[in-house]
């Protein structure tokens, strides 16, 4: 016999959990209690947002899903921001939350929710486990479903009464995941269709990917010619020195990048949902009438032709399709013909990562170069949401798989959770969280979780004094009314050291460099605050441009 929150740990154990995120309470106390000794190591976090958040980033890391523990009520409701990111961004998680003895449903009692209501919008599967001997059943179930055709958040919830129960119910036996495979005529079809076009590109994006499916894309681009574009955040997926590679659909696009999109008459899509942000809010491409032959390789066949009407497609998960491709495209002796469209493209996105230069004495268009030419290949970059990422996608040179952590969700926050979560998981690895004032704020809390679990990244923080990218939107339509878009700060530096960490600030561009050197010499998680003149606004236009 067994109590619940032991029959669930030993599941987890048993599916090769190795770490899980949480903030306690008293709704799950019998989970608790299974976790002691399962030799799963329990992340104590300080708000269910950060921990929701780099559960998240283990499931991006991973592929395997992110394991998030919170309380019932305001827990839950905290966590629902990483569950957002997990959804948008196609990364396997499960979110356990504790829950009422269910004997006492609908008397409104203390922190009661409804999770099917609360997060039936947010998660791709949400479920109640009233019966202690169904845990094995369900966790199977959640693993089986978060990790399936589009990755993405699955929500248990655990009444306390049922956790503490006693079962004596076997672990659950078999497989609990299913890898889908593109078919090979389907393939064929689709590499058939893409040699037919004149100007074409490749996309490449969602949550499938590897190390080993980058180098057979750079093969395949290198074999047939073709100009290779990343996704919105996904930018790691292919070395961007590749002669190939072409840039990235972010928020601030390219405009020549933008306009080649819009000139291509194929456009192979491998694991992208081309969404909202890659197509400029669908203006780049008319979904009615996108004047292109589309051609989508995608793991849900729900997601295939749901914005974008496809020509020929393929059901399959995009880093095992891409190998295929790869050996279809050699053993046709598939050649070259498209050498001026992508020797043109190539040369527009190296023009656009040559620095343009930004106001005051810190410059991050110098520091992104910095931490591109210094930084070992493998480091991993994390980031959460403003106008400061821009630079970083601007000018960051990813040259590994695995080096990008960021939502393309938008989420405020992220990145600092998300740096403690890969520093946990790759102790031997560089691992810098680049942060705007405002987006740092969201999250700070989570240094004393990094102190005390050995976590240690470097942050550094662009502080312009201001919600950076609200105030340019709000330029833009309300000129000069500023309302609701400053942002006072504390002393960062110092806040760092008073966690126990290692702090600095930078105010003359010359010294970024010593204080990033002993941010990495601290052996803890670091802080350095780079002072912004409050003119820096974009990496193409200043407050003073926008305003003139």
């Amino acid at each position: 016999m067994r109590h619940g929150g032991k029959i669930l740990s030993d599941q987890l154990q048993k599916l090769g959990v190795r770490r899980v995120f949480s903030v306690p309470g008293e709704s799950f106390l019998a989970a608790l209690d299974g976790l002691h000794d399962s030799g799963i190591a329990n992340v104590v976090c300080r708000h269910e947002g950060g921990a929701a958040m780099m559960a998240e980033a283990h499931g991006k890391m991973t592929g395997q899903p992110g394991v998030c523990f919170v309380t019932r009520g305001p827990g839950a409701c905290n966590a629902s921001a990483g569950i957002h990111v997990a959804m948008q961004d196609s990364t396997p998680m499960v979110l356990f939350v504790g829950q009422i003895d269910n004997r006492q449903t609908d008397r409104e009692t203390f922190q009661e929710v409804d999770y099917r209501a609360m997060f039936g919008g947010l998660a791709k599967w949400v479920a109640q486990v009233d019966q202690t001997e169904r845990l094995p059943e369900y966790i199977a179930r959640a693993w089986r479903v978060a990790t399936s055709g589009r990755p993405g958040p699955v929500v248990l919830a655990l009444p306390e009464n049922m956790l503490s129960a006693q079962s004596d119910v076997p672990d659950y036996q078999g497989e609990v995941t299913a890898v889908v495979q593109a078919d090979d005529l389907a393939l064929s079809e689709v590499l058939k269709r893409f040699g037919e076009a004149e100007r074409p590109m490749v996309v490449v994006g969602g949550s499938c990917w590897s190390a080993r499916a980058k180098d057979a894309l750079e093969r395949f681009a290198a074999r047939t010619g073709a100009p290779v574009v990343a996704g919105f955040r996904r930018q790691d997926y292919m070395d961007n020195r590749h002669p190939n590679y072409c840039g990235d659909l972010n928020v601030g696009i390219n405009p020549r990048l933008a306009m080649r999109m819009r000139d291509a008459d194929c456009l192979l899509l491998l694991g992208t949902r081309l969404g909202d942000i890659e197509t400029q809010g669908y203006t780049m491409i008319d979904p009615g009438e996108p004047g292109k032959t589309i051609l989508h390789i995608h793991p849900d066949a729900d997601e295939i032709g749901r914005v974008y009407g496809a020509a020929a497609s393929a059901v399959g998960r995009a880093d095992l399709a891409i190998a295929v491709l790869e050996a279809l495209a050699e053993a046709q002796q598939f050649t070259c013909k498209w050498g001026d469209w992508r020797n043109a493209a190539r040369a527009d996105y190296e023009a656009w990562i040559t620095p343009q230069e930004s106001p005051g004495a810190v410059k991050q268009e110098q520091v992104i170069a910095w931490l591109s030419g210094n930084l070992p290949e493998e480091a991993i970059l994390a980031s959460g949401a403003g106008n400061y990422a821009a630079w970083l996608h601007r000018y960051f040179v990813h040259k590994q798989y695995g080096t990008q952590l960021a939502p393309t969700s938008g989420s405020m926050g992220y990145g600092f959770p998300a740096a403690v979560s890969a520093s946990l998981e790759h102790p031997d690895r560089d691992v810098v969280c680049l942060a705007g004032d405002g987006c740092f704020q969201m999250t700070i809390n989570e240094m004393s979780t990094a102190v005390q679990h050995g976590a240690k990244p470097i942050v550094i923080v662009m502080n312009n004094g201001r919600y950076g990218t609200i105030r340019m939107h709000q330029e833009k339509t309300y000129p000069g009314r500023v309302s609701g878009t400053d942002c006072a700060s504390p002393d960062y530096a110092a806040l760092a050291r008073a966690y126990g960490g290692h702090g600095e600030t930078v105010t003359e561009g010359a010294q970024f460099a010593e204080a990033f050197a002993r941010a990495r010499a601290s052996g803890t998680v670091a802080v350095i605050e780079c002072v912004l003149d409050a003119d820096v606004l974009s990496t193409g236009q200043s407050l003073s441009d926008l305003k003139n």
